[in-house]
């Protein structure tokens, strides 16, 4: 206990401590910047505009804050060597090209990893710089045929480089783009001696943007990790515009920490009005898979989750809205062609979560959510 009270003592210090010169110049606010005010409704980049280029790429990225995003949304795991690094899970066989790189072929192996077992490549059995030698490919290919074509163009890109990228922009532009950022597998890599938490808070301190400038939501469908974040988060008050985001898997599945410590918890217990209100001791808002909200069977007639939520001051942006007919409930599709992009459904899908009081949503299009949520705002004006 009192290794780790000194341990988080220096921890605390270090980022209370004041930043160099060249840190300090590194986001200049632009001559006409304004305090940031969040908007209605929040268009939340999935993985950067994962519909149109492959995920957590900055071009990814770079297209959803193109097409009007107002949050990014990278998914972090750790390297060898500690670097945060955004993938949507550890394993990488499937999002980029390291089962055709040689160099690597003995690095195949099998893992359990929150109960699961998978086998491929593993992003905390390499380092930074032999990450750097892979390049993403598109994770569905047969659904997303066209982001195929920029397989093994792109970079994994670092948590450094995300806030760098978003900086860029908003020194070019004036626009303030928030950084959603999730931990994977927190309870996993804790584990692993690579805990991400301490490694999160530094990277996010260390850059004026996102310690003074953008908003920034830390979420985790674990819960633990969330409240050390917010008591840490309290306590430093140096990165100026943090939330912390409750998320939730299926209702019947437990957070991965709350099966470590044997506890009953499901998130379905977590869904209830007293659920949200235990929530909202440490949350400023929520991340429910959509189908908590809306389910996909006609009428879409929502259930009192929004509300409930709300009622105890939690913020509600659910994922993830998708354009494709495949992610389509069958009274919203436009035929039977799995990977066709039906936009008519997809704009139908975002009015109806924005008619059910959501705060914001998670989207692979956010050109699409964009558009839906412009034309909601000026009809209901």
């Amino acid at each position: 206990m009192l290794k780790r009270t000194l341990l988080s003592f220096i921890f605390l210090s270090l980022l209370g401590c004041h930043h160099d010169e060249k840190d300090n110049a590194a986001s200049q606010p632009p001559s006409n910047n304004t305090e940031y005010i969040e908007p209605a409704l929040l268009i939340i980049g999935h993985r950067g505009a994962s519909a149109l280029r492959p995920e957590h790429t900055l071009a990814a990225y770079q297209k959803a804050i193109d097409d009007g995003a107002d949050f990014i949304e990278p998914d972090l795991v750790p390297t060898l060597d500690g670097y945060l690094i955004a993938r949507h899970e550890n394993e990488i066989g499937g999002t980029t090209n390291v089962s055709s790189l040689p160099q690597f072929a003995e690095r195949k192996t099998s893992k359990v990893v929150d109960g699961v077992t998978y086998t491929g490549w593993f992003t905390e059995d390499f380092t930074l710089n032999e990450l750097k030698q892979l390049k993403a490919r598109e994770r569905i290919p047969e659904i997303r045929p066209a982001n195929a074509q920029y397989n093994d163009q792109f970079d994994l890109p670092t948590l450094d480089e995300i806030i760098e990228l978003v900086d860029a922009h908003y020194k070019k532009t004036g626009k303030i783009v928030g950084l959603y950022i999730e931990t994977k597998h927190p309870s996993y890599f804790q584990g692993l001696n690579l805990a991400m938490e301490q490694r999160l808070l530094t990277t996010l301190a260390k850059h004026s943007y996102s310690r003074d400038i953008a908003p920034v939501y830390i979420q985790s469908f674990e819960v633990s990790n969330l409240k050390q974040m917010r008591q840490q988060l309290d306590q430093l008050k140096s990165i100026q515009h943090a939330k912390i985001i409750q998320l939730y898997g299926g209702n019947s599945e437990q957070p991965a920490d709350a099966v470590l410590a044997k506890s009953t918890l499901r998130y379905s217990d977590m869904a209830t009005p007293q659920g949200l209100k235990d929530v909202a001791s440490y949350a400023h808002g929520v991340g429910p898979s959509k189908t908590y909200i809306v389910p996909n069977t006609q009428p879409a007639t929502p259930t009192s989750f929004v509300n409930d939520a709300h009622a105890v001051g939690l913020k509600v942006h659910p994922y993830t809205l998708r354009p494709e007919n495949n992610f389509l409930a069958d009274y919203l599709d436009c035929s039977a062609i799995a990977a066709e992009k039906c936009e008519k459904g997809a704009l139908a899908e975002f009015e109806i979560f924005f008619k059910a009081g959501v705060d914001g949503i998670f989207t692979d299009d956010p050109a699409l959510g964009r558009q839906a949520a412009d034309a909601f705002l000026k009809k209901i004006e």
